[in-house]
């Protein structure tokens, strides 16, 4: 597909390269607060996560919040998906799971809540992308997004020790005034879109990076954390994350 930065074999590589998938999710996972939010003001029954392999968050929302979850990835590894489910005491009857090309499927049902935690970067037309998760909206559902944020400390890691990794990623699509106008486009309401997090950085397979980088990595990411301490704020220079809610 034209739109997309990656490809089936790039998601393949990726996922095998990693070591330490399989966890229990726990309870305050990333972004628990506003999820824990969004479930319990909107009555949230049905969500659906998309591109999220391995579904860690179509697993918090069922083991944790009890909410009926989906998973839809254009690439799920069986293996990989049945040891994460394992850790979690789940298997594929609870959570549903959907290996499709997000851009050839029409849904065959709706959600009270649709949500990407990394997606929409990975692709050149943003609004195109976005439009794809609004297709699964219930009336009345919420739509959660968030992608990493490379205008910050830690896209320039990204682009000067992993530049591999970050040209798969639409730079362009990090823009908070931008999601927020897609959204409007839409025809969504109650639009939030904003940083989140204080300062961090990372890597992808930091295992594999010279020595050298991995010191200077962690240099840097104390220096951060301790200036940023007294002070936490989230700004697009030092924040890690963007996340876009709003309803249709």
């Amino acid at each position: 597909m034209a739109n997309e930065l990656t490809d089936r074999q790039f998601w393949s590589n990726y996922w095998e390269s990693k070591t330490d998938l399989a966890f229990p999710v726990p309870g305050n996972y990333l972004f628990h607060k506003q999820l824990q939010r969004i479930v319990s003001t909107r009555n949230v029954k049905t969500a659906i996560e998309l591109g999220g392999f391995p579904g860690y968050y179509a697993i918090y929302l069922k083991k944790h919040l009890g909410v009926e979850s989906t998973l839809l990835d254009y690439f799920v590894h069986r293996g990989i998906l049945n040891n994460v489910l394992s850790e979690n005491k789940l298997t594929e009857q609870d959570i549903q799971v959907i290996e499709t090309d997000l851009f050839k499927y029409n849904p065959e049902k709706k959600y009270d809540l649709v949500l990407s935690c990394g997606l929409i970067e990975h692709f050149f037309d943003t609004k195109d992308i976005i439009s794809r998760h609004v297709q699964f909206l219930n009336p009345g559902g919420t739509l959660f997004i968030t992608l990493p944020n490379f205008k910050s400390v830690n896209g320039w890691v990204q682009k000067k020790f992993d530049f591999a990794n970050y040209e798969k990623h639409n730079i362009d699509s990090m823009n908070t005034q931008l999601l927020a106008s897609i959204a409007q486009e839409l025809g969504l309401k109650n639009i939030k879109a904003r940083y989140f997090g204080n300062f961090s950085l990372w890597l992808e397979n930091k295992k594999e990076k010279p020595a050298l980088t991995k010191a200077f990595v962690k240099t840097l990411w104390y220096a951060g954390k301790i200036s940023t301490k007294l002070v936490p704020v989230e700004s697009k220079a030092l924040s890690p994350y963007i996340i876009l809610e709003a309803t249709l």
